[in-house]
């Protein structure tokens, strides 16, 4: 067996370095800050098994310059990143035709189908099974023409075993009397879920890993020299295997040995309100606005929106207020007050496809990254398939669509 050096300690890099284990690895892991703030626990706590249409599909570049005005809109762009952003921009354009929409569809369908049997045994393995609630979600939509508008993306979703209940909104207050008179249709999806806090989940993943060999080390990775990871203080962390599992921050990493992946931060905000004064059993997703609120042992979770001004730029934590602030007109009962606000980096790409498979210039560096909205959702999976490429099995799903040769 191989010693695997792992960069990133959010699910996927924890979720690789637990299957590489079982195989019989030797497995350091190394990150900035192993414990710290990732979008692995600060997003919405959600398994979105049917979050498979990519973000660019038809028609949507018609609704951007709306979004890019309204202040409670779904997403802003700083004007300095701009520059940066036009090549991933092009691309994104560029995978929103109808072909390229059907054809990303069916690969995340088949990447999103085994989530389950992967993510079950482990929080068994784990004593965290309690942690799942399997209560499904339920979107809801101010307007009629929303909903309607939202036919053709249900449809394809059903198309690969996606489940959508439809309902009006008295319906949709039976399930969810929080909600304000203002949602008048709604969809439960049951065969989504969601997490108590998913930081419970990731502490101890990290520990379990820990506790089976697995070496934690805390530095930040700036290149790959050779047969060993770089760090910043000059520390080189030799390797037989590796893989980039650093979220938005791959793509830097990845051009230290020449491969061009189009990862860019997705910021995302959110706002965590211990006494929200409103009650909620399920994830509900406000589809209209871009958003979502999950009832979590923490409190209430309000997260979406996405904002691109890359790695380096200080927070906007006028973004979680906002968030707030939609959901009050949503859920009429809503305290605003005492909430944690937070934003995180989704590493995300043109085509809403990850980035999973060896690197196009050294076999022996394999790419793990890219997951943006769905990263807890596919961590176990991902690991899986990792393990998988690294002692030469076939893999259960075609890793083609997934390739980092992609973007050369």
């Amino acid at each position: 067996m191989s010693h695997v050096v792992i960069v990133g300690t959010g699910i996927i890099g924890l979720s690789t370095a637990r299957a590489l284990l079982s195989d019989g690895h030797v497995v350091t892991l190394v990150d900035r800050n192993p414990a710290g703030d990732k979008a692995s626990f600060g997003n919405a706590g959600g398994l979105g098994v049917t979050e498979i249409v990519p973000a660019s599909v038809p028609g949507l570049i018609w609704k951007i310059p709306g979004w890019l005005i309204d202040p409670l809109g779904p997403l802003s762009l700083r004007p300095g990143h701009f520059p940066k952003l036009v090549p991933w921009l092009l691309r994104f354009m560029k995978s929103g035709s109808r072909q390229e929409m059907l054809r990303i569809t069916s690969a995340l369908a088949a990447l999103t189908a085994p989530v389950y049997d992967d993510f079950l045994p482990m929080l068994d393995e784990l004593g965290m099974s309690h942690e799942l609630h399997r209560v499904g979600a339920l979107w809801v939509y101010e307007t009629e023409a929303g909903f309607a508008a939202d036919a053709t993306d249900r449809a394809l979703r059903r198309s690969h075993g996606g489940i959508f209940e439809e309902m009006d909104g008295d319906e949709a207050r039976r399930l969810e009397p929080a909600l304000g008179k203002n949602v008048v249709r709604a969809a439960l999806t049951p065969q989504w879920s969601h997490f108590s806090d998913p930081k419970r989940v990731m502490d101890r993943l990290r520990e379990q890993v820990a506790s089976r060999g697995g070496k934690i080390v805390q530095g930040e990775a700036v290149a790959i020299a050779g047969t060993a990871v770089e760090l910043s203080d000059g520390t080189k962390l030799p390797f037989e295997r590796m893989v980039i599992a650093a979220g938005a921050w791959s793509a830097r990493l990845a051009a230290t040995i020449g491969d061009r992946v189009m990862v860019e931060s997705e910021r995302g905000y959110n706002i965590t309100i211990p006494d929200s004064g409103v009650c909620l059993t399920r994830e509900v997703i406000f589809a209209e606005r871009k958003f979502v609120a999950t009832p979590m042992d923490i409190g209430l979770r309000i997260g979406g929106a996405a904002e691109f001004a890359g790695l380096d730029a200080p927070a906007n934590y006028a973004r979680s207020d906002a968030l707030a602030a939609l959901a009050h007109l949503y859920l009429p009962g809503l305290k605003t007050e005492g909430g944690t606000r937070w934003m995180g980096h989704r590493p995300t790409t043109p085509d809403s496809l990850p980035v999973i498979g060896p690197s196009s210039n050294r076999p022996d560096v394999i790419h793990a990254h890219g997951h943006s909205h769905i990263g807890l959702t596919l961590g176990p999976t991902t690991g899986r398939l990792v393990a998988d490429l690294i002692a030469g099995r076939t893999t259960a799903i075609d890793l083609a669509p997934f390739s980092a040769s992609r973007f050369s």
